[in-house]
């Protein structure tokens, strides 16, 4: 994807961050990201909000009811759908340390339906592409992932489309 971004919000010296701006950067630093990168960034400006949607985002992206497989899917479908470049960068490696597959990973990036998704993953990339384009999920969809991930998984997947819309 091509980042046709300009760095409006670009990093702040920790240096030169206000007392709450440093306890919100040093908390995504001591966490499992290690660092202040990609939507933390421009997120500084706003340390409550950066904290609050940090916290939310440690959630989803390690600890979600999905998986970690079916969580980089959702991301990766999400950073398409709003052609953000820093997101996939992150995630399409991590995605594919996961088991997703190379040529699931290409068709997304070219707007495609991939070809040999397994049913959790067909499932998942069904759910968040209604959701998205149609920001609603149809029964028959909505009843699968029901059945498949159960209400926590389905309101986690929900998050995870939410969450990374928020940082695109």
């Amino acid at each position: 994807m091509e980042d046709r971004s300009v760095d409006r919000l670009g990093p702040i010296a920790f240096a030169d961050m206000s007392a709450a701006q440093q306890v919100a950067a040093q908390a995504v630093i001591d966490g499992p990201r290690g660092a202040l990168y990609g939507p933390f960034v421009p997120l500084i400006r706003s340390p409550e909000l950066m904290a609050a949607a940090q916290k939310m985002g440690e959630y989803l992206r390690y600890r979600s009811a999905i998986g970690t497989r079916l969580t980089e899917l959702a991301i990766l479908v999400t950073a398409r759908q709003w052609s953000q470049p820093v997101e996939w960068a992150i995630h399409a490696p991590i995605a594919r340390d996961y088991g997703i597959g190379e040529a699931v990973i290409a068709a997304i990036a070219a707007r495609q339906r991939p070809d040999g998704l397994l049913a959790d993953e067909a499932l998942v990339y069904a759910f968040c592409m209604q959701l998205h384009r149609q920001q609603r999920v149809d029964d028959a969809t909505y009843a699968a992932a029901l059945a498949a991930f159960g209400e926590q998984g389905v309101v986690d997947l929900m998050g995870i489309n939410g969450y990374y819309t928020l940082l695109a």
